[in-house]
């Protein structure tokens, strides 16, 4: 290879590079706007997001073509919202997620209805309205990609995800 083959290459990599960094668009590095765990405490820490999302649980799962809330669903949003009474300080953004099956438009209204179901529901356990707002990202977001019934299962859910500040 040659000088300017290799210089070109360094290039090209720190181009692509920078279009990896997630706060390139004013938001913050967590990509969520504000939202997220990201550098705000320790998993041992019970007043931290990072403890948050590690023994209280961040998500919970849905069946096929549902926004019903699953026994086990409620248990993990039944401490969600303790955590969340305890810990004023910060607000929460509910994400839906679906599968991959069905339209684009459709599984966006499915997470919308899941989101919404988990929020219904942390308010209903006294967490301020006013600290909650939703998105859904119907099938745009899977953590798992394959066309079985153990990927689908997975990218069914709600996920949510702690910032800082109370809404207002």
């Amino acid at each position: 290879m040659n000088l300017l083959t290799k210089s070109a290459l360094v290039v090209a990599m720190l181009g692509l590079a920078a279009c990896t960094d997630p706060g390139r668009f004013g938001g913050s590095a967590d990509g969520a706007g504000g939202f997220g765990a990201a550098g705000l405490g320790s998993a041992s820490d019970p007043a931290s997001p990072a403890y948050f999302q590690e023994a209280i649980g961040d998500r919970v799962w849905f069946a096929v073509d549902q926004s019903t809330l699953s026994d086990s669903a409620v248990v993990t949003l039944d401490g969600q919202a303790g955590w969340l009474n305890t810990n004023t300080d910060y607000s929460i953004l509910i994400e839906g997620h679906a599968d991959e099956q069905g339209t684009r438009e459709y599984n966006l209204a499915l997470g919308a209805r899941r989101a919404s179901a988990v929020q219904e529901y942390l308010i209903s356990r006294g967490v301020s309205p006013n600290r909650v707002r939703t998105v859904s990202y119907g099938k745009e977001r899977p953590i798992e990609i394959c066309s079985e019934e153990s990927c689908y299962a997975q990218n069914r859910r709600a996920v949510t995800v702690v910032g800082t500040g109370a809404g207002s």
